[in-house]
């Protein structure tokens, strides 16, 4: 057994992930379950061996320093994973995330009307958050196939790692590896500036320094895309003001409110009928209301704008729950114990 074969395993077997730890067999995540594969129980030298299979002498020299590594993979023909190596009671283990082998549409993916008009902003900070695990790079590479397939333009992307490769269609589609092209996203930022972008795609706003310059190129005319880690629209504006000094965040707010297209909440969530999971969005667009109440700090009335702007493209996490209860993609207790205001849907579903 190797990488690839568990690999090319759980792709035959449709699993999202695939986790490689000591004392069980593999382990698959098929529809957000947790599925432990028929076969031998992997000892810490098994998993050592498949753990360093998958790495050069410089990738094994940076997680033995700083114990920890991410990186991507190809399998197959075309397949790509994303490999994420940590360390367990002082052995190597992996988590490996398989890529989508292509894009789907909007109505496969689940995603909102709103996100094609997203698509086409000449400029502005679009954001795409959620926990872990709920789809946002499938929607960051969902938008920037739209722009490469509608509009002449140059993207560039900072990815960690790299995880869909997009060839050329309309725009050329420069993409960049955190640790393999550029040595973080702050810095990469920082030279993409300097490439003649359009389009800015960054894989995740991490730090200060990061959030910054993304905000500074979406104010000097670029579009820019970008993921973050909040579970809903409101919180994902207080995150990015929080993460400066206090004597900093006017000016971060003022810069938010000036260039804010749109913030996309996703949540994957488990089907009625079983099977694939179904994708749940919260979409709050840059409306001068939103801007507005960004600028003048009053995250409580973002709700407002939210619960009130449907005519923008805007819905609460709550009413798309209700909308997918309704439609019979979820449960009732799956709706419940995911509402922001499970009172309010009780009353709605009586």
């Amino acid at each position: 057994m190797n990488i690839d074969f568990l690999l090319r395993a759980g792709r035959k077997h449709n699993a999202s992930d695939v986790h490689v730890v000591v004392g069980m067999p593999a382990v698959f995540r098929v529809d957000g379950e947790i599925v432990v594969a028929r076969g031998d129980t992997l000892n810490a030298d098994a998993v050592r061996a498949l753990a360093y299979e998958c790495i050069n002498e410089e990738q094994k020299r940076s997680f033995e320093r700083d114990w920890q590594l991410c990186f991507s993979r190809t399998f197959g023909d075309h397949d790509r994973a994303r490999v994420t190596l940590y360390l367990r009671n002082g052995c190597p283990e992996l988590s490996i995330r398989l890529c989508e082998p292509i894009i789907g549409n909007r109505d496969e993916l689940g995603l909102p009307t709103i996100i094609d008009d997203l698509a086409r902003k000449p400029s502005g900070l679009i954001v795409v958050t959620g926990p872990t695990g709920v789809g946002k790079t499938t929607t960051f590479h969902y938008l920037i196939d739209r722009i490469n397939e509608e509009h002449r333009y140059k993207i560039v992307t900072i990815e960690d790692p790299v995880e869909f490769i997009h060839t050329a269609k309309r725009s050329i589609v420069i993409q960049q590896e955190v640790l393999t092209d550029v040595r973080g996203f702050y810095q990469a930022l920082v030279h993409v500036l300097r490439q003649d972008p359009d389009v800015i795609a960054v894989g995740e706003m991490r730090d200060q320094e990061t959030i910054y310059t993304a905000l500074t190129a979406a104010e000097t005319g670029h579009l820019v895309i970008a993921t973050l880690h909040t579970p809903d629209t409101v919180q994902s504006m207080q995150r990015i003001v929080s993460a400066f000094p206090q004597a900093q965040q006017d000016e971060v707010r003022y810069m938010l409110a000036n260039t804010l297209q749109a913030v996309i909440a996703q949540q994957l969530l488990p089907r009625a009928a079983g099977g694939r999971r179904v994708l749940c969005t919260e979409v709050l667009v840059g409306t001068p209301a939103v801007r507005h109440t960004v600028r003048e700090n009053a995250p409580h009335k973002l709700y407002t704008e939210l619960q009130s702007g449907r005519k923008y493209g805007m819905i609460t996490m709550d009413h798309r729950l209700l909308e997918l209860y309704q439609k019979g993609d979820i449960t009732y207790d799956t709706a419940l114990s995911m509402a922001r205001d499970p009172t309010t849907l009780k009353e709605r579903t009586a």
